[in-house]
């Protein structure tokens, strides 16, 4: 057997060895952090079917809304935690954060706080969940089909036709959500002069609110026959889409009254 074929053939055995080796490590990491994910819903919705709360006695006083016992215990493992969305038909069921004071850390970083490629769904820097007219919640599109990745699944009108809502709770709040529209779009540059959903900061009046939703539109895949007007809440999920360059895919929906 000549050099060059040994050489070969170790080269190949030691990127196969490496190959299987990151493989496994991806299955456990996913398989460790669903695990997580299951046992912080079993919190969730264990708290939620135990929830016994009888009507408050009438005051005149004005009182702070009191979190729901769903998150309560959730709350004391991580005061990032600010909400739960959850899709039916998808993997989409999972605690939504936010950092005060690194507004990216949840790119990659589990609800336990330690690193974590897939990291957690978001709030954008530039939402507020009590006081903003919309929320933006970014979230990774993972090839094992975990976080956002089954947003895909909306770019079919016929999959739309068969989950038009989905539910969102903040901490004090349960609330339903009817989807608006879907898009394509990109993360542009800075100076280029084009619509952005992704520019919250800038809705502040009536008009800049019906601006955006006619913006938002007239990039939808299909019409929904949902629209929105200036007082609605509005929640936008934002994730990557690899059919074009920094593409991305948005679902953005206003909340039932």
């Amino acid at each position: 057997m000549s050099k060059i074929r040994k050489f070969l053939i170790a080269f190949f055995t030691v990127l196969l060895v490496y190959s299987l080796v990151a493989l496994t490590k991806n299955y456990l990491q996913d398989y460790a952090e669903n695990q997580q994910i299951k046992k912080l819903a079993e919190i969730r919705y264990k708290e939620n079917t135990n929830d016994e709360r009888t009507t408050a006695p009438v005051s005149t006083k004005i009182q702070k809304p009191s979190m729901l016992p769903e998150f309560q215990e959730l709350y004391k493992q991580n005061s990032d935690i600010i909400g739960w969305l959850k899709i039916d038909g998808t993997r989409i069921d999972y605690p939504i954060m936010q950092n005060q004071q690194n507004a990216q850390y949840y790119l990659n970083h589990g609800f336990d706080r330690e690193k974590n490629k897939n990291g957690l769904p978001f709030l954008d820097e530039h939402s507020r969940i009590e006081e903003s007219a919309i929320l933006l919640i970014h979230g990774h599109h993972m090839k094992s089909g975990s976080m956002f990745a089954d947003l895909e699944k909306y770019k079919n009108e016929s999959y739309y036709k068969e989950h038009t809502t989905f539910q969102f709770s903040s901490l004090y709040e349960q609330e339903e959500y009817e989807i608006i529209a879907v898009i394509l779009s990109q993360v542009y540059n800075q100076a280029d002069d084009v619509f952005k959903y992704y520019r919250i900061e800038q809705i502040a009046t009536p008009e800049a609110f019906d601006s955006y939703i006619q913006n938002i539109k007239q990039l939808a895949l299909y019409d929904t026959k949902v629209t929105a007007q200036y007082g609605d809440k509005l929640i936008v999920l934002s994730t990557c889409e690899y059919s074009t360059e920094n593409g991305r895919l948005a679902v953005v929906a206003r909340k039932r009254e």
